[in-house]
């Protein structure tokens, strides 16, 4: 099969690899649709923790299963499914005590150190796998990958009704939690991006009040702010604007290294509440009927999609912050502007 292969930090090519074959207890999909993210550019760098080069990456994905492991009885070939890129040790006591997104060995399909999904096929354990219903449009599914990991963010979230949300970032992310907020109980939205673009795309998904900078919003303070950006500036600028009392969530995926300045004594002086999010726990099959269910606006969030051939236009387009949700689908022939 043809796949990408990140062969080190900062090399990719596009190679012709062997077909997976699947365990016992894995399928086979041939994938319609993956998504591309920040953390796809964090492990093209190397900044991602544990990496394993070489590595195919991609963990957004949905596709049809076209092969069976021979214990495998809860799919069949011909499944439309989505999958669950995070897998476990399950021994540790994270794993022991109900917090595996938290487990040491923690591993990414295409993050960590196991193949994923930009290429024609992808293996994956069958526990991981889950069913959509044959109706349900295959390239809209790839973002029930990042809407799982949204789902966990609000798990975290103390959450209360008629609270008011600041996000930063209207990328996939940030439209994402934008979107979940008023179910969570929320008063008020508000998304700020530096792209206009992106803000634009913020409006089209529902939200109304959309600014270029949070100094342009009709309030100073918010009981919530989430930053989806992963980007050090956009954490200092949004840590001061924490009502007291209220929470301030890392979302975004920052470089392993990074640091950020705040204020401790506003913190303790405030009762700040600053928590972080982890992939996904228990979201997974939430997330799917969330999705089937209209939970959110995907068709305005996907921009383009791009042929295996074009992987490395997709992937500098992303860090130009140009488009929206990119996609890569491997078994396409011709890249294509969707919005």
């Amino acid at each position: 099969m043809r796949a990408i292969v990140f062969e080190a930090p900062g090399e990719l090519a596009l190679r012709d690899v062997a077909d997976p074959a699947p365990g016992p207890r894995e399928v086979v999909i041939e994938v319609a649709a993956v998504g591309i993210c920040g953390t796809d550019t964090h492990v093209f760098d190397g900044e991602f923790e544990g990496t394993v080069f070489p590595l195919i990456p991609g963990h957004e994905a949905s596709g049809v299963v076209v092969e069976t492991g021979s214990e495998v009885t809860r799919l069949a070939v011909g499944d439309h499914v989505v999958v669950n890129p995070s897998t476990t040790c399950g021994e540790c006591e994270f794993c022991l005590n109900g917090k595996s997104n938290l487990c040491r060995s923690w591993n990414g399909l295409g993050v960590v150190a196991s193949d994923g999904a930009a290429a024609q096929y992808l293996k994956a354990p069958v526990s991981n796998v889950f069913r959509l219903k044959p109706e349900t449009d295959l390239h809209q599914a790839a973002l029930v990958e990042p809407l799982a990991c949204a789902i966990r963010g609000y798990d975290i979230l103390p959450r209360k009704m008629g609270e008011h949300y600041l996000v930063y970032g209207a990328g996939t992310m940030g439209l994402l939690m934008a979107q979940l907020a008023p179910r969570a109980g929320a008063a008020s939205v508000t998304v700020v991006d530096l792209s206009a673009g992106r803000r634009e795309a913020a409006g089209e998904v529902g939200i109304e009040q959309v600014y270029g900078s949070a100094d342009e919003a009709d309030r100073s303070q918010w009981d919530v702010v989430i930053d989806c950006t992963g980007v050090v500036r956009a954490i200092e600028d949004g840590l001061p604007r924490v009502k007291a009392g209220g929470t301030f969530q890392h979302f975004g995926v920052a470089p392993a290294e990074a640091k950020a300045g705040y204020s401790p004594f506003r913190v303790y002086r405030d009762e700040l509440n600053i928590v972080g999010t982890m992939a996904v726990l228990n979201t997974f099959g939430r997330a799917v009927e969330m999705f089937e269910a209209g939970a959110i606006r995907s068709v305005p969030m996907i921009s383009h999609s791009f042929t295996l051939d074009d992987y490395s236009d997709a992937l500098d387009m992303f860090r130009q912050g140009s488009g929206r949700k990119l996609q890569i689908r491997p078994n396409d022939t011709e890249s294509k502007v969707l919005q």
